[in-house]
């Protein structure tokens, strides 16, 4: 016979016995059950593709001089300052005059006697014919009289020549700007010594009008660049602009020790945005393609840069596939694929190191998209 408290335990026993089968059914389930893995994706699409030289260089003035002094001389008076546009034949400085004048008077007074002998030759030549033709002068007085007619010409001339070193020499104690500019430095101060094209420039003046881009591009990429080719690049000194210049010189030479090609593009700088010196960045632009397919760099699972090929995930229905693609050009934050894959199919950008081929997804939108 048996007892209640028999019946009691074992129904306990098995109560407990089935609470314990059921969980081991769940957990084996779930672990049958992979849950869905969240990724953001991007869709492969068709676009155009600049191919384009990366190039980093140097803006300077197209136009600069350097203004020194043409004679020995003091500064007498400065007339500009740093920072001022000045224009063509307008005045910088002056150098003290008295030297050069006192030259040009003694030139004056030289010019004044030659003219006056040159004038008593010809008087006298004059005379020395009437009287040779009435005989009382003999062809010796008259080729005299027409040597020395000859002499004092010769002397007007040189002192004309003289007269014209010395005002050529007061006009070099004006010191004037040779181009329209910016006055970039300045060297002297009134009382200053300046010397015969001698020593440190008294200005410096540039026109930012036109800048040259100076720049470097590797020998191996030498053969596609072509005068006239455009130039695209940024400052760091204008954020989020982008300033563009045409390639007008090309050395024809390589630089043996960095294997280097140097070419120099024109820049307009009509709104003087930019100033040499500054440091930028930019792309030559070789050429445009149309239709060209890309993808994130993101999405790129592996690559192989020496052989340009790669891996991404591919969507199929609710789960991905790993797929090789052969990789192409650049694009910035994008990559062209040659082949591989086709435009409207998509790709995973994010979550894609979670999952593995024949995974479920999820499909989730990005942050602030």
């Amino acid at each position: 016979m048996i007892k209640r408290r028999d019946v009691l335990l074992v129904g306990v026993i098995v109560i407990a016995g089935a609470g314990l089968t059921g969980c081991s059914a769940k957990t084996e389930g779930t672990e049958e059950t992979r849950p869905a893995v969240a990724v953001e994706v991007a869709s492969v699409v068709a676009s155009d593709l600049t191919n384009a030289i990366e190039v980093v260089g140097t803006l300077q003035p197209k136009f600069a001089i350097e203004v020194k002094s043409e004679v020995n001389a003091t500064v007498a008076e400065i007339l500009v300052t740093e920072w001022v546009k000045v224009r063509k034949g307008q005045t910088l400085a002056l150098l003290d005059r008295r030297e050069a004048e006192a030259t040009l008077a003694t030139a004056k007074a030289n010019l004044s006697q030659a003219v006056a002998g040159e004038q008593r030759a010809r008087r006298e030549l004059e005379r020395v014919e009437k009287l040779k033709a009435y005989g009382l002068a003999t062809a010796q007085n008259l080729d005299d009289a027409r040597t020395a007619l000859e002499a004092a010409v010769a002397a007007s001339e040189a002192a004309r020549a003289q007269v014209q070193g010395a005002e050529t020499y007061l006009s070099k104690t004006t010191i004037v700007s040779a181009m329209d500019g910016v006055v970039a430095y300045r060297g002297v101060s009134a009382g200053d010594r300046v010397e015969n094209m001698g020593g440190g420039p008294m200005f410096k003046i540039v026109d930012n009008r036109v800048l040259d881009f100076n720049m470097t591009v590797p020998s191996s990429r030498s053969g596609e660049l072509q005068v006239g080719q455009k130039v695209v690049f940024q400052v760091d000194a204008v954020p989020g602009r982008t300033f563009d210049g045409l390639v007008r010189f090309m050395n024809p030479s390589v630089d043996p020790a960095s294997r280097t090609v140097s070419v120099t593009a024109e820049v307009l700088n009509d709104k003087d945005e930019l100033r040499g010196g500054q440091f930028v960045k930019g792309q030559i632009v070789i050429g445009t393609r149309t239709g060209v397919l890309s993808v994130p760099r993101i999405a790129l699972v592996t690559q192989d840069v020496a052989k340009g090929t790669g891996e991404v995930y591919v969507t199929s229905g609710s789960s991905v596939e790993r797929r090789a693609v052969k990789l192409g050009a650049g694009m910035g934050d994008a990559i062209e694929v040659v082949s591989g894959i086709t435009a409207g199919e998509k790709v995973v950008t994010r979550g894609g190191f979670n999952v593995r081929p024949g995974d479920p997804i999820k499909i989730v939108t990005p942050e602030g998209a």
